[in-house]
């Protein structure tokens, strides 16, 4: 078995012990091979820790770093205590064991928290790798860094840290139709019954990440910056370093596939790059749009997993954004947001079987962009 099968294989066993959260999965498993670090925001319950704890322990050979962040934690936490033997000789040095420096997976729970004795610090090792501590400089291990928070940040020194985890994740409730399921499987969980299943190395996974960055992106690379662009217009930041980056990810998409050249629906990965809330829908309703045109055979599952859309949930939508345009006092962005969101919701129309329904909701949506096409 290849090292792409196994980790595949560790994935769908992920799946299989917590239902509803594929999506969460596969984005973890690519943030892996891209070698990116992943954010999860959730509110508490949703098994954010739960699942990357239970990858972690999937790779063999690896140490694992946990930590939960208060506004009071001290780099001794994260980093190590100076090493007093050492301290006594006049030297600076930092006993590193077992703790974040050494590890090779990494997860940072509520990481909003960092105050400013560890920021620095956590920059460094989140963007570069590195661990520096007065004259001490190490490369970090980690295969990969993974942060969670229940709320975005405000502080704008916090958005720094937002910034260095290029794959954002939205962690929800399961639906209500897999409840049963949910709690089936939370059973075996809980009484460690969960079947045994394969394991992939770090080594392995150190090869992955390798072997992805040999994947071509000739075929998509003028479509890639067609999509760029139009985010950038859109109002989405992708600096010049975040679409460097982003292409690790579109590569490991192929990788997961047994590809050596990515396709148009490797884009899919680009749906997860959003700065807040409000910008999902609008990524989704660009990159769908991309993606669907691609008919190439072997399109990675989450690529080809578009979700029909719930009527009812559509013209509630709308009428949501037209109480909210009717509004006295909105700002130049607020307005541009809710124009977004039409936007994306009249590519979502399109998806609508029922021709009825569609045509009322095309109503629906033309009458607010008449609304809107008034006040400017």
């Amino acid at each position: 078995m290849t090292s792409i099968e196994k980790l595949n294989e560790v994935l769908k066993s992920l799946k299989d012990t917590f239902v509803g959260k594929n999506e969460i999965i596969d984005l973890l498993g690519i943030s892996l091979i891209a070698r990116e670090n992943a954010f999860l925001l959730g509110p508490p319950g949703t098994a954010k820790s739960a699942i990357v704890r239970a990858l972690s322990n999937k790779i063999d050979e690896g140490k694992n770093f946990e930590y939960l962040l208060t506004r009071f934690t001290e780099p001794n936490e994260i980093f190590g205590p100076f090493d007093i033997r050492k301290l006594k000789e006049g030297e600076l040095v930092t006993n590193t064991n077992g703790m974040m420096p050494e590890a090779s997976m990494v997860f940072l729970d509520e990481i909003f928290n960092a105050n400013s004795a560890i920021l620095n610090s956590l920059l460094m090792a989140l963007n570069e790798k590195i661990f520096r501590r007065g004259k001490e400089t190490r490369k970090l291990p980690a295969l990969m860094f993974v942060g969670a928070s229940n709320v975005l940040p405000e502080d704008e020194a916090l958005n720094a840290l937002l910034d260095r985890f290029l794959v954002r994740i939205k962690c929800d409730y399961v639906d209500p139709d897999l409840l049963h399921e949910v709690l089936l499987a939370g059973w075996k969980l809980e009484n460690n019954a969960a079947a045994e299943s394969l394991t992939v190395s770090a080594e392995e996974v150190k090869a992955l990440q390798a072997a992805s960055r040999r994947v071509s992106l000739n075929n998509i690379r003028l479509q890639y910056v067609d999509v760029v662009h139009s985010l950038r217009n859109t109002g989405i930041k992708v600096s010049d370093r975040r679409a460097v980056k982003l292409q690790n990810l579109i590569a490991a998409s192929a990788l997961m596939c047994g590809r050596e050249e990515a396709i148009l629906s490797d884009l899919w990965v680009l749906k997860y790059i959003w700065d807040t809330e409000e910008q999902i829908e609008v990524l989704e309703g660009i990159i769908n749009a991309v993606i669907e045109k691609d008919e190439a055979p072997n399109a990675h599952p989450q690529a080809v997993f578009n979700k029909t859309p719930n009527p009812e949930e559509l013209i509630k939508e709308v009428q949501h954004l037209n109480e909210k345009w009717l509004q006295e006092g909105l700002s130049f962005e607020e307005k541009n947001i809710i124009k977004d969101k039409l936007r994306y919701l009249q590519s979502r129309c399109d998806w609508v079987k029922n021709n009825e329904q569609k045509q009322y909701i095309g109503k629906e949506i033309e009458t607010l962009w008449q609304k809107i096409l008034q006040t400017i």
